[in-house]
């Protein structure tokens, strides 16, 4: 029988796009779910893992980092999943992982709380105390790692917000489900904006979703006027910079990270979303001026701090409802 060490190097790759992958496509029926247990030891953390499937067991892992935050999909056959006790004493690190599924309902128990999630519901987990899940049919995830101090930054208590629906049928659930969703590993190996900005953003629907701004509700609306306005004044004064982040507007109004965050997500929008709307309005005014009409879509983009020309093109699409060549048409 082919040992851990075999298994791993066997059917463990490395895309040329630096996604790792394992997958029991290739083990044989009686060895694939103990392939899986050193699998998600190697990609997440150590686990028990059962299945009714028996010799039908299927599952795939695959995995990128983006920034300080790892990305990982799971595609398996039902199963069944606890962090014990036991396992936590072998484990060194300390960590947090958001998971969402993308198409079967399934369940989840931490902090003594046990929930029934449908797909698009996410559920932070600290790796810490003991938790279970339990997928009764096909399971189809994305599960985010998260370091400690990276969450700490974001949330101001994040051991209580675990085991918690964050639902995503509505509020700022339904934001925060849609970017996790789509924030694959082949997306981290290829981000279509820096990474800075991605983490960022999943940060403030993190903290919008489990209502952790919700303590700063009774700051002056004076003073949180005063700042979104100067804040969204300096975001217009560099919006076109190539990798803009609210660290560096941040910087530039002598508060913190965190606060700037704080005060976008009051006014109804992450920083991310005022930037994109902003840089689009932009692009929308260049592309219906025929005085522009010398200038490539690409040159458009990277005016607005849009270097990735296929990006530009899409963020137009979503955003304003047209490619760019249609935007110059429809005038």
């Amino acid at each position: 029988m082919a040992t851990e060490e075999d298994r791993d190097s066997s059917h463990a790759s490395a895309s040329p796009l630096g996604v790792r992958q394992w997958t029991t496509a290739d083990v044989p029926p009686p060895e694939r779910l103990d392939y899986w247990l050193h699998a998600i030891c190697q990609g997440l953390d150590e686990h028990e893992v059962t299945s009714a499937a028996g010799t039908d067991f299927h599952a795939t892992l695959e995995s990128a980092g983006c920034g300080q935050i790892m990305v990982n999909t799971v595609e398996s056959t039902p199963q069944d999943v606890h962090r014990t006790k036991a396992a936590i004493s072998r484990s060194d690190e300390s960590r947090f992982y958001l998971r969402c599924t993308l198409d079967a309902p399934w369940a989840a128990a931490q902090n003594n709380g046990v929930s029934r999630l449908m797909p698009g519901d996410c559920m932070l987990f600290d790796s810490k105390q003991p938790y279970e899940m339990h997928f009764e049919s096909a399971a189809n995830l994305i599960t985010l790692r998260l370091p400690v101090d990276w969450i700490e930054s974001w949330l101001t208590d994040p051991q209580a917000q675990c085991g918690l629906r964050i639902d995503a049928a509505g509020g700022w659930g339904q934001p925060l489900s849609s970017f996790v969703q789509q924030l694959t590993p082949q997306v981290a190996t290829r981000p279509p904006l820096p990474t800075k900005l991605l983490t960022d953003q999943l940060g403030s629907l993190l903290a919008l979703g489990t209502n952790d701004f919700a303590g700063h509700a009774n700051e002056s609306s004076r003073t949180m006027d005063a700042f979104i306005r100067k804040a969204t004044e300096r975001l217009h004064q560099r919006y076109a910079e190539h990798g803009l982040t609210a660290q560096a507007i941040a910087k530039d109004l002598f508060i913190s990270e965190r606060t700037l965050h704080r005060y976008f997500a009051r006014s109804g929008a992450t920083f991310l979303q005022h930037l994109i709307r902003h840089r689009m309005t932009v692009a929308e005014r260049m592309l219906r001026d025929p005085r522009f009409d010398r200038i490539t879509v690409s040159e458009v983009g990277r005016r607005i701090g849009l270097a990735d020309t296929s990006h530009f093109i899409r963020q137009c699409r979503a955003t304003l409802g047209m490619t760019p060549a249609a935007l110059r048409s429809a005038r």
